[in-house]
């Protein structure tokens, strides 16, 4: 039996955004050689947000790129035979760049693994960080979030299902326990 509990709403969304912002400038003394990559597809709508906070509050228009990591996941055979690969859209070089990857939900790892293998392909950045929306626990590798927004205790079994207007219409995080 499926049970779906709201997490987050809008309003939620747009103060952990805006901490999250702060929390980058802070930790970087400002926006200077930071650029934003979101992983396709939720986190390339919020690495944007990110950007637009951070644009409002330090007056920096920073380089945001999108990633599709399908290809260097390690259990793409599981998922389909057939796996839509979107094209990954760097516009800027990474070389010596502070990038943070932006994702919405944090698991297991592997996902991030896979966009850290996946931005070497465009060379090799001064440093990567990472920012995400929730993080669920339950990590199969030593990666952790630099910069989150919630924790939430999750069973293997549950899943947490990100909404973002741009893609969904709304924005909501909900969690679906699975009993």
């Amino acid at each position: 039996m499926k049970q779906t509990r709201p997490i987050l709403n809008a309003s939620d969304f747009k103060r952990i955004l805006s901490r999250i912002a702060h929390e980058i400038i802070e930790k970087h003394q400002g926006a200077d050689n930071l650029a934003l990559v979101g992983i396709q597809t939720r986190g390339d709508f919020l690495a944007h947000r990110l950007a637009d906070q951070i644009r409002k509050i330090e007056n920096v228009t920073l380089p945001v790129g999108s990633m599709d990591i399908n290809m260097y996941r390690d259990d793409w055979t599981k998922i389909s035979h057939q796996p839509v690969v979107r094209p990954s859209d760097i516009p800027f070089s990474v070389n010596d760049t502070n990038i943070i990857l932006v994702d919405d939900v944090l698991y297991t790892g592997r996902t991030i693994r896979a966009a850290m293998e996946a931005l070497m392909d465009f060379g090799r950045p001064a440093r990567i960080e990472l920012a995400i929306l929730v993080d669920r626990g339950h990590r199969e590798l030593p990666i952790q979030a630099d910069y989150k927004g919630i924790f939430m205790d999750t069973g293997h079994q549950d899943t947490i299902q990100v909404h973002v207007s741009e893609h969904d219409d709304q924005d909501l995080v909900f969690r679906e326990i699975n009993s």
